[in-house]
């Protein structure tokens, strides 16, 4: 955690930094909800525990299931090949009526799209989220669709204005948690659960209304495929990769640019977190808005996430600096969208009146 001084108003910011190994949306969003309060007043220290852990397994009780999923991983193997075998079958077979969300490697391909370095750059916003409920109640769909119908419209115009908007729709990759679909598992772990669903975006669609109808059928798609999937087919399958291998594959893969070499996986992640919708305190202090920054991979620099908190939705943008120098111009872009449908249901609301 860093403790940022200087701000406006005399504000204090803190910004926490953690591996997407050890938490995702969900458990983040929890253990936030741990470290604040709900009342100004400081919860009371125990000196006695200062300095010291609160928490965590036993070595033997760690080193105890680590040797029993290991002795179990044949078994695990043989569980996982007739889960795995159907799917590319049924995936073609959706694809050919029309009823399957965008397969791996068929993004088009942007300066997104290749190997990343270690620098970073941000942007964040905040839109009213009755603003964004009024819009999904008036056009009869979810939070989510208003979401990446602002974010397709934010990117057309971000890659418009670069001179490098595809006429292909771009490819996100939506993270999908699956802590519910685990037996037994409870959201105080401290892990990662999420799977991912591609859908298209709406990037190739001109009008702000015309791009969060498209974005309904198209994520009503995506939705009903994702749905047939084994939640937490990836995720078994990923318990096979050694850690060692797959670090210098990782490494090998930045460094020779290979997602140069080959098609585009996805163009970027979006992700939606619900959170908090009362005020929390951290250490006596009100907390006046979180912003979210997922991770960004090699391959797919950018990374927008939304993040519900008290009567507003904060946007957090992160990307690869070498990439994208400045994106608060998507963030703009976003806030711009949501005018833009908001505007139209009053003058919807105006005609009818």
């Amino acid at each position: 955690m860093w403790v940022i001084e200087g701000l406006a108003d005399g504000r204090i910011a803190i910004m926490m930094r953690m591996h997407h190994a050890a938490v995702d949306g969900v458990t983040g969003a929890g253990l936030l909800a741990q470290l604040c309060s709900l009342t100004p007043e400081p919860p009371p220290l125990d000196p006695a525990m200062v300095g010291k852990s609160t928490g965590g397994a036993p070595l033997l009780a760690l080193a105890t299931e680590g040797a029993k999923n290991v002795l179990l991983r044949p078994l695990s193997l043989v569980s996982l090949l007739p889960r795995t075998l159907p799917v590319p079958v049924r995936w073609w077979t959706r694809s050919r009526r029309g009823a399957a969300m965008p397969a791996p490697f068929s993004a088009p391909r942007t300066s997104l799209n290749s190997s990343i370095t270690g620098r970073r750059s941000i942007a964040f916003a905040s839109v009213p989220l009755p603003d964004v409920k009024k819009i999904k109640n008036h056009f009869g769909v979810k939070v989510n669709d208003v979401v990446l119908a602002a974010c397709s419209g934010a990117m057309r115009e971000f890659l418009h204005d670069r001179g490098e908007l595809p006429a292909q729709p771009l490819i996100a990759m939506i993270p999908v948690s699956v802590h519910e679909a685990e037996v037994g598992a409870t959201l105080t772990e401290g892990t990662n659960k999420v799977t991912g669903m591609f859908t298209r975006m709406t990037t190739d669609v001109d009008t702000p209304v015309a791009r969060l109808e498209a974005i309904r059928e198209r994520v009503a798609t995506s939705k009903e495929h994702h749905g047939e999937l084994d939640d937490n087919l990836l995720r078994s399958w990923a318990q096979f990769a050694p850690a060692s291998i797959m670090h210098l594959g990782a490494r090998l893969y930045g460094d020779k640019n290979l997602p140069e070499l080959h098609p585009v996986i996805y163009n970027l992640v979006i992700s939606n977190v619900p959170g908090p919708d009362i005020p929390l305190y951290f250490l006596g202090a009100r907390i006046h808005s979180m912003y979210p920054l997922g991770p960004v991979f090699h391959g797919a620099g950018l990374n927008i996430t939304v993040f519900s908190q008290e009567g507003t939705l904060n946007i957090g943008v992160i990307a690869c600096k070498s990439q994208v120098p400045d994106p608060w111009p998507i963030v703009r872009a976003f806030e711009r969208e949501i005018a833009a449908l908001v505007a139209a249901v009053d003058a919807a609301g105006t005609k009818e009146g």
